[in-house]
């Protein structure tokens, strides 16, 4: 079943705001935090996670019904790979090297930035471009 677009675009938005301010503050909790919200959209999808419950149950009732929707498999793929930077972030904001965890962040927080100021979602792109090629591997 296809999923509200806003969505995605909201918890992009959470996550921009979320990640530059673990960045500044170079705060692990935040990042872990972060990381946890990533953890819950790749396993159980974007409308499952936290900011997912948000959108839900605070921001789509005061929307007018959606009029673009789309699969929920490539978010949740980038929710995945939000989680990979994240936690490299993380790794690198508790046990070091710190270039990591502010290179990992700052990655995550440019993707998340592309994603709700844009609409382009690299995560998502990767998925389709990755499935181009395992269709075209077969």
């Amino acid at each position: 079943m296809d999923i509200d677009a806003r969505g995605p675009r909201f918890a992009a938005a959470v996550t921009t705001a979320v990640l530059a301010a673990a960045l500044i503050t170079r705060s692990p909790w935040l990042l872990a935090w972060q990381t946890l919200v990533f953890a819950f959209g790749a396993a159980a999808g974007v409308g499952r996670s936290p900011y997912g419950w948000l959108f839900r149950t605070a921001v789509r009732p005061r929307l007018a019904p959606p009029t673009e929707f789309e699969p929920p498999e490539p978010p949740r793929f980038a929710q995945a790979v939000g989680l990979v930077f994240a936690g490299l972030g993380l790794v690198g904001f508790t046990l070091g090297p710190g270039w990591l965890g502010l290179t990992a962040t700052g990655l995550a927080l440019a993707a998340a930035f592309l994603n709700s100021a844009f609409g382009y979602c690299l995560g998502c792109e990767m998925f389709l471009l990755l499935r181009r090629l395992a269709v075209r591997a077969e």
